[in-house]
């Protein structure tokens, strides 16, 4: 398996994929590579290259909690791409990838090709906060996937109408482990911790010159229209402060969208046409 060592001694798990025009996958807060796994059925025009960051999924945990924040994880995704030998790529970013995506454009923006933002923006409402804070850092009360699936089809259901149980199920397979004591998680629960001395902090950095930072790139942003992470009023302000971006809200969705939906996937081929 791939791994590359970060310039802090972390081994950090990737992979690499197919040939074409590279396009980095970044995950959200708890998730790693598996995240893009319906996607990647659709992406055989692309190099696919996928990164679990730090504390979570295959790589190594961070011995310091306090380096799991955007700025650490950004420095991350440029030293993968030093490692790869890329000078730029595409990136495709999930919720907390997103934010590091807005992150890169500000501070590395020629190491960018194009931009594509999964139901997240520059504006997080407080209550998708709260909602994350329910459950980051904690194992489920459920101790199979079976019981684990159940619960997650019926707290996703209004936010995700028609996604079938199977659907349900191969997302708790791909995010915990199962063991005789009972589920756990497949990143560091530090996390949580964090998350906490983050917002203990101050108030968070206004974000809005990050995505404005976009500008020039070829970009887009897919919202689930049922999201409590990106509402429609700041992905509407999105697209009246940066006019080029592309933008499409997929039904039946909330937080996040799967990536295989038609609208989804033709979205995120038109962006990335658009690199020349």
């Amino acid at each position: 398996m791939p791994y590359f060592k970060s310039s802090d001694g972390l081994n950090l798990f990737y992979s690499d994929t197919g040939e074409g025009l590279p396009l980095l996958c970044l995950a959200g807060l708890t998730r790693d590579s598996r995240d893009f796994r319906y996607f990647a059925l659709h992406a055989d025009r692309y190099r696919l290259i996928t990164l679990d960051a730090r504390g979570r999924g295959q790589s190594d945990h961070d011995p310091d909690f306090i380096n799991y924040n955007v700025l650490r994880e950004a420095q991350d995704v440029l030293e993968l791409l030093d490692h790869l030998g890329l000078d730029q790529a595409a990136i495709l970013g999930t919720s907390r990838g997103g934010l590091v995506a807005m992150t890169l454009a500000a501070t590395a923006k020629d190491r960018l090709a194009a931009v594509i933002l999964n139901d997240v923006g520059p504006e997080i409402p407080s209550g998708g906060i709260a909602r994350i804070m329910e459950y980051v850092g904690r194992r489920p009360a459920a101790k199979t996937w079976k019981q684990a699936a159940e619960t997650l089809e019926t707290l996703m259901a209004p936010a995700f109408p028609d996604v079938p149980a199977a659907r349900w199920r191969q997302e708790v397979e791909a995010f915990y482990n199962e063991t005789p004591e009972g589920l756990s998680l497949r990143y560091d629960p530090l996390l949580r911790d964090a998350l906490l001395a983050q917002a203990e902090a101050g108030p968070p950095p206004d974000l809005w010159p990050l995505f404005l930072a976009l500008e020039g790139l070829p970009c887009g942003v897919i919202r689930g229209a049922n999201s409590d992470i990106l509402s429609r009023g700041t992905y509407s302000e999105m697209q009246r402060r940066l006019p080029a971006l592309h933008a499409v809200e997929i039904a039946s969705r909330g937080h996040v969208p799967f990536l295989d939906e038609p609208e989804a996937l033709a979205l995120i081929h038109s962006v990335l046409e658009q690199i020349k």
